[in-house]
């Protein structure tokens, strides 16, 4: 739901207000979130960055999306990024929430510029936020050296300075340029009057893809589960722990139960790794009868 004004001028004004976290106090917030989910942490941490967020937003005004709508998403890539945050990495909490906060908003905006999609892959982003800023640049500086630049070159040039496949530049540009149309509405050039959204690919899975996939994944965990036999009991807790459970559990909060260092057990996670590798690499043709 969209912030109403009033919600979204109290959200800017609280978020000026808000205290500005040293280090230590960072640290000891996201600590709390992390291992205890203590959501007076969360919400102190949140709200200390949200001018953070809002600042952010506000350099997407250009798009045409409502403000509220930006400062709404922003703060939805704080919480994302405070949720996901790893104190243990030794990095600022707002070093890594500003990655979150820009990609949350970017993608409303991709969303929302037209009823079409612009497209969602790294390239297709780049292209959407920076393919009119480089075509008026090369624009200008071939008007300076009294180049005249057809459109395939600029395109081509437009894909050389962004990185990106000339394909991509070609299509982003027609659908920046184009306008919506309704997707009922029939084809000319069909005499059946069928509508435009019956050409449209079904985005859903296709079935031999998802039993493949399925096969796939059955696999991989036979071969985890073998390959689980060559470890000794708390080297399978550990694995087990770190990389087999929905919610994966820290190094620390592992050795706190083990009574071990957070560096032992990453020692000891490494070891299993190894162990397990070494195992499949012997035994190949075993796993293969096996399954």
């Amino acid at each position: 739901m969209a912030l109403d004004n009033n919600t979204n001028l109290s959200l800017t004004r609280t978020a000026v207000k808000a205290e500005l976290l040293d280090a230590e106090t960072e640290l000891q917030l996201a600590y709390a979130w992390r291992d205890s989910r203590d959501e007076a942490a969360l919400h102190r941490l949140i709200t200390a960055y949200m001018r953070l967020a809002i600042s952010m937003a506000a350099k997407f005004k250009r798009y045409g999306a409502p403000m509220n709508d930006l400062v709404q998403e922003a703060g939805l890539g704080l919480m994302k990024a405070a949720d996901k945050f790893d104190p243990d990495r030794g990095v600022r909490f707002s070093t890594y929430a500003v990655w979150w906060i820009k990609a949350s908003v970017q993608d409303y905006v991709m969303r929302n510029w037209s009823m079409v999609r612009t497209g969602s892959t790294s390239s297709q982003k780049s292209l959407f936020f920076n393919m009119r800023r480089v075509q008026a640049q090369l624009e200008r500086e071939a008007q300076q050296t009294g180049e005249n630049l057809d459109k395939h070159q600029l395109n081509q040039l437009i894909a050389t300075e962004v990185g990106v496949p000339l394909n991509d530049v070609e299509m982003m540009d027609g659908r920046l340029s184009g306008s919506d149309f309704s997707l009922n509405a029939t084809q000319a050039s069909d005499e059946e009057g069928r509508e435009w959204i019956e050409t449209l690919e079904d985005e859903n899975a296709r079935a031999d893809l998802t039993v493949e996939e399925e096969h796939d994944q059955k696999r991989l965990a036979d071969w985890i589960g073998v390959a689980m036999d060559a470890l000794n009991e708390r080297e399978q807790f550990i694995v087990r722990e770190r990389k087999l459970i929905e919610s994966p559990r820290t190094l620390e909060s592992l050795g706190a139960e083990l009574g071990l260092s957070k560096e032992r057990v990453r020692q000891l996670e490494a070891a299993a790794f190894g162990k397990m590798r070494k195992y499949l690499e012997k035994n190949a043709g075993e796993v293969r009868n096996f399954l």
